[in-house]
This record gives structure tokens, sequence and C-alpha cells, in this order.
């Protein structure tokens, strides 16, 4: 997979906020189950997460309103589709269920890094909860474990961040609960770090807040690479043996 055609795949938050204005009902847990009934195949990156293609999602979008508007098993619809891969022409789906809604013109969505830094933003608890493709259970439990707070009625976006990383770690089998060493140790780091900067913030020339600042994001990001480097020895020294 190439740059080009990575930054064009959606996050299966993204799907979910494409599909959710046609379809209200939809939830992380569907996709995963037609993924499942191989309805659909997102490809994988190498962190193990989904990433969907635009012609996933309008397979979705096929396969969801073949459910809704003809009541069609999950059976007759990947016959269907197996039809078109093969090349040829299916059936007619038959007639639409009454008062079915017209299908209408898809949306756009600019698909979404789940490793990439979200721009400072405020959210809407819905707005978080779409971005994030999560639930209000998972959402509650990270609110409970203090991984995600409210500023007043809105989420910073730094909220979607996490809920988003949250949620793929959920597909590998972690719970909130296993997160919190992660948050405990994100808190002493930011202890340390704001003890580094101490001396300049107490300084009162022009622009000391602003250097501190910045002295405090340099020395987050050497924190970040230097996590990561002890996590891949500490792993390699361990599968090694």
């Amino acid at each position: 997979m190439n740059a080009q055609s990575a930054r064009s795949l959606m996050t299966i938050g993204d799907v979910l906020g494409l599909l959710r204005p046609d379809f209200p009902d939809i939830t992380i847990s569907k996709i995963r189950f037609l993924e499942s009934e191989g309805l659909v195949e997102p490809q994988r990156s190498p962190s193990g997460y989904r990433k969907f293609s635009a012609a996933d999602v309008e397979r979705l979008r096929f396969v969801l309103a073949a459910q809704r508007d003809h009541y069609l098993p999950l059976r007759v619809i990947r016959q269907h589709l197996e039809a078109r891969d093969r090349g040829e022409n299916p059936p007619p789906l038959g007639p639409r269920r009454p008062g079915a809604p017209e299908p209408r013109r898809p949306r756009t969505l600019v698909a979404a890094d789940t490793t990439a830094a979200d721009p400072p933003v405020r959210l809407t608890r819905r707005q978080l909860l779409d971005g994030a493709g999560i639930d209000e259970g998972l959402l509650a439990r990270l609110e409970e474990y203090g991984l995600v707070r409210r500023a007043g009625t809105h989420y910073e976006g730094d909220a979607l961040s996490v809920a988003r990383a949250a949620a793929a770690l959920g597909e590998f089998g972690f719970e909130v609960r296993h997160l919190r060493a992660v948050k405990a140790a994100a808190d002493r780091q930011v202890g340390l770090i704001e003890q580094m900067v101490a001396p300049q913030l107490r300084r009162r020339g022009q622009g000391a807040h602003e250097q501190a600042a910045e002295t405090a994001r340099e020395i987050a990001a050497l924190s970040v690479r230097l996590h990561a480097a002890l996590v891949d020895a500490g792993l390699r020294e361990s599968l090694d043996r």
C-alpha cells in the first residue's frame, strides 16, 4: 500500500459517520459483523487497524439498504455481491418495502488516520461518538477511568484521539480498565515535564510562556519516541526467548 492510497482509506469511525445519516441504527458492532460474514473485506494497516476504501463503504451501503428496504437475508445479499464480483448481472433485488426511503447521494468524508493528531477543536458528545466510532457505553467507561474528560459541555480534540485509540485497542481485546496503567504513566510524564519547564514559566520576559510551551512539546515528543523504542526493545527480547 503506497502513501497516497493509504491516505484515501478510512477508519471504521469514518465509515460509521458516512453511513449513519442513511442508517441511524448502524453501529461499529454491525460493521464488524458484516465483515465477519464476508460481505466486506477491509484492508489492515501494519498496526492492525481496519482501513476501508470508498468501494467498501458503497458495498456496506448496498448490504444495509438491501436488508432494510427489501427484507433480504444475508445469504441472498451475499449471492448478489458474489455475482457482481464475477462480473455478472445479478437479478433485481425485488420490490422495495412500502415507505422505504429513497436512496440519497453518498456524502464524502476526509479519511482520518487513527495515529494522526487531531486539530484543536471542540466536540459535542454526539460528534465525539460518531468521530471515534464508539458507543455510549465505551465513552462512559473512558470518562469513568479519567481517560476522557469533558470541558464544560464539550470535549477537546484530544478526547477524539484517545477515544479512537481506545476503540482500536479494543479490537485486540483491551478493556478500558487495562488502560489505567497507560493513563497513570502519562500523568507521571506530564508531572515530570512540568518540573522541567517550571523555571521557564517563572521568567517574566516576553514570550516566556510560549517558549515553555514549545519546550514542553519537544520533551513530550522525545518521551514518546523513547517509550516506543523501549516497548519495541522489550517485545523483541520477550518474543525472541
